[in-house]
């Protein structure tokens, strides 16, 4: 023991100026008559976080090195391993040369040389290197890819891999040679130089090639440049990242001299931003703009119908909201060209609202003010009609629990709106109006408990609701398109804005039933209509299910189990079961497979421009293989005419050294004016080099 303690005495004076004591733990230790301290049997000596074990470690305190015969390991931090048979270091473990060594990055990328010297604790050079990500074993002598170097120094503060007189080769055949090469090391997030190049081939663009270039400026701010070459075009894509200590900023866009085009070059441009202002304000502000509605579709950057540039100031408190919007709006529908000028294309919004009342006894209210502001780009009457109309509204709820646990809700409310329209004479230029408003509610929460430990859930609700407008016609500009669901089925107005109200005296019924197992799965149903009784019963299309005195049947179901499994379905059916509408859901995941699909049915309805009936079936699926192969699969399938709209499949290997990213997809039309859109991409990445976090499953070699 008195031995033990001398050596660990010396080990520490070993290295003068350390901020940290080493430790040394062995099965025997002793001091020769020269001073020389010989450590064996399983050594391990750790100093300042680095970790070193050995079978004998020797220090002569005349030279002040430590000479270690193997097999030894030194673990510097969580992500840098070396192996080595033997070695002499500095009692530090900062300087040093070890013999048949192998350097193991992020237990990721593995770098095996005849030597490896330790320079400084911050460089490592080794000689005759190869250096590869896969796992080479009985079954798998030869490596898929690896890079044989004459020299490789890593620099562990910049974390990076300079390679002298590299090789690339593909199972053992020379495929490529650089007398210089540097890439990062797979510990490091970001780092300016080439990222994965993608082939890609389309329909209108010819096979060509996407190679991105990263660069990076400081810690907060980067730009990715991605030149695109094909016979078809030359690209060049932009992205531009930046965050702030208030926001961030990301903009990215395109220039393209293609054969599309021949009157000129074609590009585009998006950026968001958002920033924190004083007071708790928000800013935003998203810029969309393209030279021609097809290039974006032509690239494939923007699958939209709509283009919506905007800028926007918002803040939420306790007790207030308030957001500020300006918009400019593009459409991207070839069957709206004919027709675009006489759509908005500029859109102005404010609304404030204050809770003025929170009181137990006389309820809550709110006081509100909201505008908007409608233009259209034609100057024709009518079709042009510009609006903007301003709204003072006060709202006021109070909830009581009665007796055997009812609970009852009054509310009341008053609009009062100034509205203006220009160029549109069946329309008075100015009108004013006032819409009260009030409704009484009643909910009775029933709930029984089963022996197994399950909870039904059954609430009966009923709601007289009442509201009337009073003053001249107002154009409708935000209320055009409306939805009948579990989310309105007790609301004072169905109509989502405020350039319509819904009116009349009438009677909202319904009850929904909820049974929730122990086991984590539950189901659920609701059913309710709405009675009227007075005012107008031809507020809404026909296929709404809101029209007239007696509204449809909203029947709506959802069944969950834990995680796993989901379907939900809402419709909307007559008294003769014809439905109008109707939705489903479902989402099913495993630890194998994903799956995803809607199925939607739309009766025609004029009322929201829809003439004729429309359904859509929506599939996304993806499944894993087995440890290495992924597929994905993707379609839109427009049922009422038997058509596709779109259909995609994707297939992935990937293993501990390499993944092959392959994906077709296929964007179908019915037009003579737009041509269908096919895409093929493949995309191989070598793992180990900015590859962080690779997957155990992906091992090809038993352990």
């Amino acid at each position: 023991m008195r031995r033990l303690w001398l050596a660990l005495v010396l080990l520490m004076v070993a290295a003068p100026g350390a901020a940290d004591l080493a430790s040394l733990v062995a099965d025997r230790v002793e001091i020769g008559d020269d001073g020389t301290i010989t450590a064996e049997g399983n050594v391990t000596v750790i100093f300042e976080g680095v970790r070193m074990t050995a079978e004998r470690v020797i220090y002569d305190q005349d030279t002040e090195r430590l000479e270690l015969q193997g097999p030894l390991t030194i673990i510097d931090g969580e992500d840098t391993q070396i192996l080595a048979s033997a070695a002499e270091i500095d009692p530090a473990l900062r300087d040093g040369l070890m013999r048949s060594a192998r350097l193991v990055l992020d237990q990721q990328l593995q770098l095996a040389a005849n030597q490896l010297d330790r320079i400084d604790g911050r460089y490592t050079r080794l000689t005759r290197v190869i250096a590869s990500s896969c796992e080479v074993c009985d079954e798998n002598q030869t490596p898929t890819w690896e890079i044989r170097a004459r020299e490789v120094i890593h620099d562990t503060d910049e974390k990076q891999l300079y390679f002298t007189d590299a090789q690339l080769r593909i199972l053992g055949v020379p495929v490529f040679y650089t007398p210089r090469l540097r890439l990062p090391d797979p510990t490091l997030d970001r780092a300016d130089g080439f990222l994965v190049p993608r082939l890609q081939s389309r329909s209108r663009l010819g096979t060509g090639i996407k190679t991105p270039y990263f660069l990076t400026f400081g810690d907060h701010a980067d730009l990715r440049l991605t030149p695109y070459l094909s016979p078809e075009t030359t690209t060049l894509e932009a992205r531009y990242r930046q965050e702030f200590s208030t926001g961030s900023l990301v903009v990215e866009g395109a220039a393209s001299q293609d054969t599309i085009e021949d009157d000129g070059g074609r590009a585009y441009i998006f950026a968001d931003a958002t920033f924190a202002l004083p007071r708790n304000y928000e800013l935003r502000f998203d810029l969309r703009v393209t030279s021609d509605d097809e290039y974006l579709r032509d690239y494939g950057y923007f699958n939209g119908d709509r283009l919506e540039s905007g800028l926007s100031i918002s803040r939420t408190q306790d007790r207030e909201t308030f957001q500020a919007a300006g918009s400019a709006i593009r459409t991207l529908r070839f069957t709206e060209e004919d027709f675009d000028a006489e759509l908005p294309d500029r859109l102005a919004e404010l609304s404030w609202t204050k809770r003025v009342l929170a009181d137990p006894r006389w309820g809550q209210a709110w006081l509100t003010f909201d505008a908007l502001a409608v233009q259209r780009p034609s100057s024709e009457q009518i079709f042009g009609r510009d609006t903007s109309r301003f709204t003072v509204a006060a709202d006021w709820q109070k909830s009581w629990t009665l007796p055997v646990g009812v609970v009852a809700t009054a509310e009341a409310g008053l609009a009062l709106d100034a509205v203006f329209v220009g160029q549109d004479p069946t329309f008075e230029d100015s009108t004013t109006r006032s819409v009260p408003s009030a409704s009484f509610e009643l909910r009775w929460p029933l709930h029984r408990t089963e022996t197994g430990g399950a909870l039904h859930l059954v609430e009966p609700i009923v709601q007289l609701a009442w509201a009337e407008t009073y003053g001249g016609e107002v154009p409708n500009e935000d209320s055009t398109a409306v939805e009948f669901d579990e989310g309105n089925l007790f609301s004072l107005s169905r109509f989502p804005g405020r350039d319509a109200y819904e009116e009349g005296l009438r009677l909202n019924v319904g009850l929904s039933w909820t049974r929730s197992d122990p086991d984590g799965w539950s189901i659920g149903s609701t059913v309710g209509r709405v009675v009227r009784f007075s005012g107008s019963s031809n507020q809404f299309g026909a296929d709404t299910g809101l029209d007239g005195d007696l509204s449809d049947w909203l029947l709506s179901f959802q069944v969950n189990a834990s995680d796993q499994l989901s379907v939900t379905n809402r419709s909307i059916i007559n008294d003769g079961l014809d439905v109008s509408r109707s939705e489903t859901r479902l989402a099913l995941a495993t630890d194998r497979s994903d799956l995803a699909a809607t199925y939607i049915w739309l009766a025609a309805e004029p009322f929201e421009n829809r003439f004729e009936d429309s359904s859509e079936l929506a599939l996304d699926a993806g499944y894993m293989f087995n440890r290495f192969w992924t597929g994905a699969f993707d379609v839109r399938y427009e049922t009422d005419v038997d058509r596709a709209t779109s259909a995609g499949v994707g297939l992935k290997y990937e293993n501990e050294c390499f993944a092959v990213d392959l994906n077709f997809s296929r964007r179908f039309t019915s037009s003579d004016e737009v041509e269908p859109i096919t895409e093929l991409g493949v995309q191989v990445s070598l793992s180990g080099f900015g590859t962080r976090g690779r997957s155990e499953r992906v091992r090809r070699c038993a352990r």
